[in-house]
């Protein structure tokens, strides 16, 4: 059954991050309230998560997953970036983006989309998830917390554990989340490509 950490949106209780950030260590499997919807998260260097996330989210080996870092150093760990990828990055992070970038060979292939070898990337401005990814001291891979054949993420912690408290290993409940996704674009073009609009504005790449 999924243990429930009720922590402070604005100011997590360090103690349940530590717990948090142990059940991630020992591959657990957590669904984490961010910036924009619930995501499912989880350790990257654990390989039975994607087969889990897979089965809760009724996707396939195609499905991008995206790699959640405190900071666009991290991302620079983990993706190819180049000085106008970095400015744009810069320019809007923290936020509610997840950008398509092509990994680099720090990551598993498994994590990466099998043909284009490319990966999702984001740093939230998330409170929570931040603390927890400092008390990791490593990135998380997620995929927001949509069931097979909805249309919009969960958002109520109750909600969650009603539905997958067998499935999952903790839910931290910080309250309401939105429904609202990251704002996805594809920086591995030569211009940036909107794949999915969300939260996060579109004029900064010229794509409103």
């Amino acid at each position: 059954m999924a243990q429930l950490f009720q922590i402070h949106p604005d100011h997590p209780q360090p103690r349940l991050i530590k717990q948090a950030a142990e059940i991630a260590r020992s591959g657990g499997l957590i669904a984490l309230p961010t910036d924009s919807a619930y995501s499912l998260a989880g350790v990257a260097g654990y390989a039975p998560l994607l087969d889990r996330i897979r089965r809760i989210r009724g996707v396939d080996e195609r499905h991008h997953f995206t790699l959640m870092c405190r900071d666009l150093s991290e991302i620079a760990t983990y993706a190819r970036v180049d000085n106008s990828q970095y400015r744009l990055l810069k320019a809007v992070t923290p936020g509610a983006y997840t950008f398509i970038l092509e990994g680099t060979r720090e990551l598993p292939r498994r994590l990466l989309h099998p043909k284009r070898k490319t990966i999702g990337l984001r740093v939230p401005n998330s409170a929570i998830a931040l603390a927890l990814l400092e008390e990791l001291n490593e990135p998380l891979l997620t995929s927001t917390l949509i069931l097979p054949g909805g249309d919009v993420p969960l958002t109520d912690a109750d909600d969650i554990r009603a539905r997958l408290e067998k499935q999952i290993d903790l839910i931290i409940d910080a309250g309401q989340c939105g429904v609202a996704m990251t704002t996805v674009i594809n920086l591995t073009s030569v211009e940036p490509e909107l794949v999915r609009a969300g939260q996060g504005p579109l004029e900064p790449f010229g794509l409103a």
